[in-house]
């Protein structure tokens, strides 16, 4: 497929129809993330770092990204801003720094109060240009970036987060807390300000690896999912639909995210795991389904092979009565992702839903 003139029509309200569980119109694509380097060497514009310029030159790089997702056939863009990006004395998920907290005095003079107006001050003009460029027909996918665990993970670390649990169980849930606190603060200021930009809300919060959670299941539903629970009821109230991005085995705590925190849709999956159609099977009549491909598969298989693994998985999520399901890799398309087998894996899906391409 090659980049040039396309008449691709989007209507958000296809992604909207899977998120919310029911069958679309048109099968939607859908990715996480897609980097700056793909975008770019498939349009052969270079615009990535137009994004940390002016007012002007933001708007021209969502003029180009939002271009490239409808061109490739999506209904929506994915975007979001990421409160570790902008985390006082974060920095421990991303960059392996020290931990800000260690002690109960370190967690009462962390500024959790003012992580808000630091967000909003960051970000506030990429969210007006995202608003002031987006096409007829689409709408964008994501909202507030990074989740409860992940910001916890981003101020203590994943090994000083063990220690204080063992050592001071009290500040470990003291922190869970506060920091469920701070980004339901965020989320309440955002929904109102640029929730119309979205027709899906979403998190991105990796909770497992390949064999479990990466805390105990107890500590999530009792830490994490009571967080999510008021983040949620804030996008229900908006009227909007909530999707939560999560890598790994999560299945130990899937039905508390349903029963509990009422997320909507789910997305992300790995062969090595489960198979996508194993999700679509376990939680299709209760969730939406985002995923398909394992990003590992569209690395290195042939394009006869991409070709044949898209229809079989697409087979078999019709054959499951195909409501709730949109297609993406089961992660995302980072730089390394070869290019052409990505376009395959799209072209693929444009075929099956019956475009000519």
């Amino acid at each position: 497929m090659m980049y040039g003139k396309n008449n691709f029509e989007p209507d958000y309200k296809n992604i909207l129809s899977a998120a919310s569980n029911k069958k679309s119109k048109r099968l939607p694509l859908y990715e996480h993330t897609i980097s700056d380097g793909t975008m770019e060497k498939i349009t052969g514009k270079n615009f990535s770092g137009l994004l940390s310029g002016s007012k002007a030159d933001k708007k021209e790089y969502f003029s180009n990204a939002w271009e490239f997702y409808r061109h490739m056939g999506y209904d929506c863009m994915s975007f979001e801003c990421c409160i570790t990006s902008v985390l006082p004395h974060g920095g421990c998920l991303g960059s392996h720094r020290e931990s800000v907290i260690h002690s109960y005095d370190d967690f009462l003079r962390y500024p959790w109060d003012e992580v808000s107006d630091i967000y909003f001050n960051a970000f506030a003009d990429i969210f007006d240009a995202l608003r002031d460029t987006m096409p007829p027909g689409m709408k964008a996918v994501g909202g507030v970036g990074n989740g409860v665990f992940e910001c916890v993970q981003d101020l203590l670390g994943y090994m000083n987060m063990c220690f204080i649990k063992s050592d001071m169980p009290e500040l470990y849930e003291g922190i869970f807390k506060k920091t469920g606190e701070m980004i339901l603060s965020i989320w309440q200021k955002f929904l109102p300000l640029y929730g119309d930009i979205y027709c899906v809300l979403r998190a991105g919060d990796d909770l497992g690896f390949k064999s479990s959670t990466l805390i105990s299941a107890e500590d999530i539903k009792n830490l994490v999912v009571p967080a999510y629970k008021k983040i949620i009821e804030s996008v229900h109230a908006q009227g909007k639909p909530f999707l939560l991005h999560s890598c790994g085995n999560i299945f130990d705590v899937m039905l508390d995210m349903i029963n509990i925190a009422r997320i909507d849709a789910k997305h992300s999956n790995e062969d090595q795991i489960a198979p996508f159609t194993e999700w679509v099977k376990r939680y299709g009549n209760r969730i939406g389904n985002f995923g398909g491909m394992d990003t590992d598969a569209v690395c290195r298989l042939s394009y006869d092979d991409i070709r044949a693994y898209v229809k079989d998985v697409l087979d078999e999520c019709m054959a499951l009565g195909g409501s709730g399901i949109a297609f993406s890799s089961g992660n995302s398309i980072p730089d390394y992702v070869p290019a052409d087998k990505y376009i395959e894996m799209v072209s693929a899906v444009r075929r099956y839903r019956g475009e000519q391409i």
